[in-house]
């Protein structure tokens, strides 16, 4: 967690000035998050990077708790909750195991581009549901194994991959298969609700935790 950390906190700045690749993609996913939401929900995004995510969905719930590996991606989101003064969003520095977290259950917990950056996706899905009350929802969007008509750049960043990671100039990460990644979902104890896939490709999916 520590190398991950140190990863994110040099890349903060320049991922916090980053424009939205697919902003089409982006908006659709965030509206179909909104849907599920309610002004009563308490709500844990894991894996919130700046923040930028969690400000939006801010004037919609009760509460949320956003948190990072890294302190400089806190940092920022920190700044930027004081800037627009919102008041009901608490952005802490800590992984997903983390104790810290543990001030639930949350009624939704998101992981949006973040289950391909954690090594062991069993235990990880065990966590949320555990993170969750019953019938909560678990919320995310997983980068996957790409298969035909994958972008070329994408493909690109495949084959340089583990150069940048052996530079550690790039993070751990793990491509699965959707089918994998839905069957850790459905093992972990929740039943698929919602999905959709978008380039490379990127599948969105929203599960309700079984009582």
């Amino acid at each position: 967690m520590q190398q991950a950390a140190k990863f994110w906190d040099g890349a903060a700045d320049s991922y916090a000035k980053s424009p939205i690749k697919d902003k089409e993609a982006y908006e659709y996913t965030l509206g179909r998050i909104k849907s599920y939401l309610s002004d009563t929900d308490r709500v844990l995004e894991v894996g919130c990077g700046t923040g930028s995510t969690a400000l939006l969905l801010a004037p919609g719930v009760a509460h949320i708790t956003a948190s990072d590996i890294s302190n400089n991606m806190i940092r920022i989101a920190q700044q930027k909750a004081s800037s627009q003064s919102v008041q009901n969003v608490r952005f802490v520095t800590s992984d997903l195991f983390d104790s810290t977290l543990d001030k639930g259950p949350y009624d939704a917990v998101l992981a949006l581009n973040l289950i391909h950056l954690i090594e062991d996706t069993e235990e990880a899905m065990k966590r949320i549901n555990q993170l969750l009350k019953p019938g909560g929802l678990f919320v995310s969007k997983t980068v996957c194994r790409p298969g035909k008509g994958t972008p070329f750049k994408f493909r690109l960043m495949l084959m340089i991959l583990p150069l940048m990671q052996l530079l550690k100039k790039a993070p751990f990460v793990k491509f699965m298969e959707i089918t994998e990644l839905e069957g850790h979902i459905a093992t972990a104890g929740f039943k698929i609700i919602e999905t959709s896939t978008t380039p490379p490709p990127s599948r969105f999916i929203v599960a309700r935790k079984l009582a």
